[in-house]
């Protein structure tokens, strides 16, 4: 295989070049590098492939810290400056912006980023029971495959919790159903650690025994989790079913159950949220919309500010979570939240998005289409954005930008999970082209 140069990084994190009149993407390749290459997937216009041989290495490649990384699916970029990731990933935003939307930022706003390592406060890690390796494997789904990476450490949830993958082997091995087991999910509060195991099976008296001292021992709560996420339980029923993490900036404390959504990086999470309220700047006595709201990790940041605020939220549980987050912080009379699907705008919903003097945007990977296209003259003069896929933040862009009178004033990156190549952005929509933004 003759050599390729790497030209750039997709959005998964593949060195990309071209040869024979394909496009190569290759693993584990770095822009300007000079590579060798083995195919395993080949189609008419492309090929995908994994790096065989670097002949010149980019000055930004770096020794991976994780001793499963290549193996692991859980990272894509360890291999990669932390610095550089982030300039990536805001070159997949721009590229994105410009091929998808067609539409140019007026400003980028500076890179959030936090700490490179054990950054994560909430895993799902896989476990599987494998004779050949020993019984059970708890870890992140290997590359390309469903086979469960047979690792004992990872290097970015908490060490407290790293620690913990392989005393987590020999429980799930010493139980009734160690294969009856086929998942872990970690979350972390500011009061507690908890471990929800999805049983498929119940448990017997030693089981529950076992899960009882390996939670004494190791100072986490324990629940399982026997259908939907749901039907999650504590194993000690004197636990309480919440956690909760803080807003200090603006004095919120906000709880959630240990299988509803919040963000994986809560350090990020707190600047991102600081971030967005800058540059959407309510005001007292305006009114806010915070579509796709969850449990009102924007909502009451947005309501501490003085504005009346309305959060729109599909999900019935993470509704009567941001209900009671309100009132937990004292927002209750200046926060109220609505059932609403915001991918299938009914005439009830569309009356109520509108009059709103701002708009704040945070859906999950199939974007805002919906929301962005039923958005008319009489729509907010200033609307926030907070992606979590570039393609679909792009293409919503293009929307807003060119048929709803929008332009876009800023956009730039959130790395809220470093070293993989997924790219969280924020980008602000204005009427008012003379705007500027804080």
């Amino acid at each position: 295989m003759q050599p390729v140069k790497i030209e750039s990084l997709d959005q998964e994190g593949r060195g990309v070049s071209h040869a024979g009149g394909k496009t190569i993407f290759i693993l584990g390749a770095l822009p300007g590098e000079r590579v060798t290459y083995v195919p395993f997937e080949k189609k008419p216009r492309y090929e995908i492939a994994q790096v065989e041989e670097i002949i010149t290495a980019a000055a930004a490649r770096t020794v991976p810290r994780c001793c499963y990384f290549g193996v692991c699916g859980g990272c894509s970029m360890q291999h990669l400056d932390f610095r550089a990731q982030v300039a990536t990933k805001q070159r997949v935003l721009e590229d994105a912006l410009k091929h998808v939307g067609r539409v140019h930022p007026g400003s980028i706003l500076p890179a959030i980023y936090g700490q490179p390592w054990g950054y994560r406060h909430r895993a799902r890690f896989s476990a599987r029971f494998v004779p050949k390796k020993g019984g059970a494997l708890v870890g992140f789904r290997e590359k390309r495959s469903s086979h469960v990476t047979n690792m004992t450490t990872c290097e970015v949830i908490p060490p407290r919790i790293s620690a913990l993958l392989a005393p987590l082997r020999h429980l799930i091995n010493g139980l009734s159903i160690p294969t009856r087991v086929p998942q872990v999910e970690l979350a972390i509060g500011e009061d507690a650690d908890v471990l929800v195991f999805r049983i498929l099976e119940p448990l017997d008296a030693n089981d529950e025994g076992l899960l009882r001292e390996f939670a004494r021992a190791r100072g986490v709560r324990i629940f399982l989790q026997p259908r939907g996420p749901d039907t999650a339980i504590p194993l000690d029923p004197a636990h309480d079913t919440l956690l909760s993490y803080s807003l200090p900036e603006f004095a919120l404390d906000l709880s959630f159950s240990p299988t509803e959504f919040t963000q994986v990086n809560p350090a990020v999470n707190a600047v991102m949220v600081r971030r967005a309220l800058a540059v959407l700047g309510p005001q007292p006595g305006e009114r806010i919309a915070d579509l796709f709201c969850g449990l009102g990790n924007f909502s009451l940041a947005i309501a501490r500010s003085g504005a009346a605020v309305v959060g729109f939220e599909g999900s019935r549980g993470l509704v009567s979570r941001a209900v009671s987050n309100a009132a937990r912080n004292g927002l209750g009379e200046s926060a109220d939240f609505v059932h609403a699907d915001l991918f299938k705008l009914d005439g009830a919903t569309l009356a109520r998005l509108r009059g709103f003097d701002r708009m704040l945007v945070d859906p999950p990977r199939d974007g805002a289409i919906e929301v962005v296209k039923a958005l008319d003259e009489d729509s907010p003069r200033r609307v926030v954005y907070v992606s979590c896929n570039p393609a679909t933040l792009a293409r919503d862009a293009g929307v807003l930008v060119h048929t709803k009178g929008y332009a876009l004033t800023a956009a730039g990156v959130i790395n809220m999970f470093p070293h993989t190549s997924h790219v969280e952005s924020i980008a602000v929509f204005d009427r008012d082209r003379q705007v500027s933004v804080p």
